[in-house]
């Protein structure tokens, strides 16, 4: 499940680098929590909450529908 999460967050990446910013992952439960952190502008972003579940946790849980949530670090 580690690398479909991977390659959801890469397909997200471009539009956070664009921005300044980058996710990276830190880990993935085995009951679907993914744990992120929040780099460069997004992490001190007042929107960065929104980016996280609106943008990332929503294109993670369409690609991988295993996972329940996605958190920042």
């Amino acid at each position: 499940m580690k690398d479909k999460v991977e390659a959801a967050l890469n397909k997200i990446r471009p539009a956070l680098q664009a921005d300044g910013g980058d996710v990276e992952l830190v880990d993935v439960t085995a009951d679907g929590v993914v744990k992120v952190t929040l780099k460069g502008a997004c992490g001190g972003c007042p929107m960065s909450q929104m980016t996280l579940k609106m943008g990332i946790e929503r294109v993670i849980k369409q690609e991988v529908p295993e996972v329940k949530e996605v958190i920042a670090l």
